[in-house]
Formats: structure tokens, C-alpha cells, sequence
């Protein structure tokens, strides 16, 4: 009892000295040097697990998880058929749609054309750089990778590239979250700042989601897709 007891008391004293020296770390560095590591630390992780899905995904190590996946998304005994009534089908293309080049395009345009009408200009050029970037590496990694896309259910909507990463989650998580954190930057409420955010983590949530539902992505695709979707965003923001 008393070498658990023991046990206990360098367990805990091990971790009073880690948080001592978190703090004290933070207390030497100002507000800035604590911002700029967050965002390598961040910059690692994304990068890292970018890289890891991909290796795991070239090794077909996935496979068994993705099918398990899509095949919860259909009615039972038949493939063709996603869970759901008509209209939350129809209502998956809609919101694909929010993740497609055209819509993306629009908002792009629409918002940098605001930012340049509100003297923002550099907002507007990191915003634009986003998305043609998020495009160029999206367009090189399918090229690359070359994966095929799922043949394990039937594609509830149109299809003409490879499958990893998805285009769409790439572009939408690049796209709003570029966005979200470019508008939050500029309200002054701390409300407002993680509804912009949140809005836009829920958009690209849904898009991707809505991919792996039609049935035209694995599930890898999409979660590719958003950690190098972000991956991007956060370099852009860092400019």
C-alpha cells in the first residue's frame, strides 16, 4: 500500500513539474511567439497525418474500413439505394454542390470583390491564393495518386477525376476555412468570431460528408481532404 502510495506521489509531482515548466516556457514567450508555434505545431500535425492516411491508403490498409463505411450508408441487400427517404438524397446533391468549383468560384469572387470595396486588399489576395492553390494540389495529388473511385456502390452523382484526395473536401475546407478566419479577424466580439469559425468547419464537414453518402468517395478520400484542405488554409493564413 505504501509503494502504491509512493507511486502515486512521483506520479503526481512529474506532472506538477511538466506543468511548472509549460508555464514558465509560456511566460518567457510573448503572445506572438506562442501564436507562431501553435501554428507549426499545427502545420506538423496536418502535415504528418496527411502523409500517414496517404501511405496507409497506398498500402490498401484502409480498404476493409472504407467499404464498412459506405455499405452502412446503403438500404440493406441493395447497393443502389442510400439510407434516407428522396428527398435527403436530393438534398446531399445540394449540399455536394457547396463544395463544387462553380459555387466556390462565386463565393471567392464575391468576397474578395468585398474585401477590395472595404480597402482589405491582402485579405482578398490570400483568400484568392487559397483556393487557386487548394485547386493546383488537389488536381496533382488525384494525378498522382490515381486511386480509383469506389465501384462498391452505385454514384449518386457525376464523376470525371480519381478519387484521393477529394476534390471537394479539399476545396471546401480550403475555401470557408480561409474565409471564416479571414471574416473572424476583423469582428471584435469573441461570438462572432466562433460563429464565423464554426461555420465554416460546419460546411466543410458537410460537404465531405456528403461525398462519402453519394457514394462517389471512400471515406479516406474525404478525411484527406480535409487535413490537407486545412493544411492549405492554415499555410495561407500564416502568410
Amino acid at each position: 500500500m505504501s509503494m502504491a502510495r509512493e507511486r502515486l506521489w512521483q506520479a503526481a509531482e512529474w506532472t506538477l513539474l511538466r506543468v511548472g515548466a509549460g508555464v514558465s516556457l509560456a511566460s518567457r514567450l510573448g503572445l506572438l511567439e506562442i501564436k507562431t508555434l501553435l501554428v507549426i505545431l499545427l502545420l506538423a500535425g496536418a502535415g504528418w497525418g496527411f502523409a500517414e492516411l496517404a501511405d496507409e491508403v497506398g498500402e490498401g490498409e484502409t480498404r476493409s474500413f472504407d467499404e464498412a463505411v459506405l455499405l452502412a450508408m446503403r438500404e440493406p441487400g441493395d447497393t443502389n439505394d442510400p439510407v434516407g427517404p428522396r428527398w435527403f438524397e436530393e438534398a446531399a446533391r445540394d449540399v455536394t454542390a457547396l463544395g463544387g468549383l462553380v459555387v466556390l468560384l462565386i463565393v471567392t469572387a464575391s468576397s474578395a470583390a468585398y474585401m477590395l470595396l472595404g480597402r482589405r486588399p491582402r485579405m482578398a489576395l490570400l483568400l484568392t491564393l487559397s483556393v487557386i492553390g487548394a485547386q493546383i494540389l488537389s488536381s496533382a495529388l488525384k494525378h498522382g495518386f490515381a486511386r480509383p473511385r469506389p465501384e462498391l456502390v452505385a454514384h449518386e452523382a457525376y464523376v470525371y477525376t480519381a478519387s484521393f484526395p477529394s476534390g471537394h473536401s479539399v476545396m471546401a475546407a480550403a475555401t470557408y476555412l480561409t474565409l471564416g478566419a479571414l471574416l473572424a479577424q476583423v469582428q471584435s466580439r469573441r461570438r462572432q468570431k466562433m460563429f464565423l469559425l464554426g461555420l465554416a468547419m460546419a460546411l466543410a464537414l458537410l460537404v465531405g460528408m456528403s461525398r462519402i453518402y453519394l457514394g462517389v468517395h471512400w471515406p479516406t478520400d474525404v478525411l484527406a481532404g480535409w487535413t490537407l484542405g486545412g493544411l492549405w488554409a492554415l499555410i495561407c493564413l500564416a502568410l
